[in-house]
């Protein structure tokens, strides 16, 4: 998914944030849509607006920017491992982007990078602005990144822009759209039972009508019952 074209601007929610357009995948021919805050206010703003499908990456235990990949619409659905879909080569381009983006992990080796869907990640009243938990530690998983590849990192680079968003109407925007579907997909079905209910009624009413019509037992209208001479029998 490459980054959107236009954005919302009103006034409320907008916040500065980069996109950048990672390699392809099998289910993302253009590229995933990778994006990240300027600084821990926009990251306080991306933990509240994330997309369902969305996955987020951080350097362990160090601080480093929040990268998120946008994974295909509506693929958190098909699974309780949707989250694993993301291909090997597009995992190390967002474990690269955020040891690039972290002052102490971007001069080590040997970095952890943790890595978690964005559903999955918790505030409390007495964390710090941009800092996060998680509710369940078992959908938290780590990538080992021995080393910068400025290869990576200088592609990503030139994808990048930086464009303000408002994550509230985007998100908001999402949901709608969520409703919508899901409304017309109910329409459907039960237009689809009805129509099935139809049939199996006049399946079944004609069922009924041929086992009461027998034509060897009974006379049809308009002809007459002929006597052993051939002549009609008014008897």
């Amino acid at each position: 998914t490459a980054p959107p074209s236009s954005r919302l601007n009103t006034k409320e929610s907008v916040r500065m944030v980069f996109y950048f357009t990672s390699g392809p995948g099998e289910k993302a021919p253009n590229g995933y849509m990778l994006y990240m805050g300027k600084d821990k206010y926009e990251n306080e703003e991306l933990i509240k607006y994330a997309w369902p499908e969305d996955v987020w990456f951080h350097v362990d235990k160090e601080s480093s920017a929040h990268v998120y990949i946008r994974l295909p619409r509506g693929i958190h659905e098909t699974g309780p491992t949707w989250y694993k879909e993301i291909p090997e080569n597009v995992v190390e381009e967002c474990c690269q982007l955020v040891k690039a983006n972290s002052i102490k992990g971007n001069k080590l080796d040997n970095v952890q990078v943790v890595f978690t869907p964005a559903s999955n990640l918790k505030k409390t009243g007495g964390m710090d602005t941009g800092q996060v938990g998680f509710h369940d530690q078992k959908l938290v998983f780590k990538a080992k990144i021995e080393t910068r590849k400025n290869e990576i990192v200088n592609r990503l680079e030139k994808t990048k822009k930086w464009e303000e968003t408002n994550l509230e109407a985007e998100l908001m925007a999402r949901q709608k759209e969520d409703k919508a579907e899901r409304a017309k997909k109910a329409l459907e079905e039960k237009l689809e039972r009805e129509k099935q209910e139809a049939e199996w009624k006049a399946e079944k009413e004609a069922k009924s009508y041929d086992k009461l019509y027998d034509e060897t037992k009974m006379t049809k209208a308009g002809e007459m019952e002929l006597d052993s001479d051939g002549e009609p029998d008014f008897m």
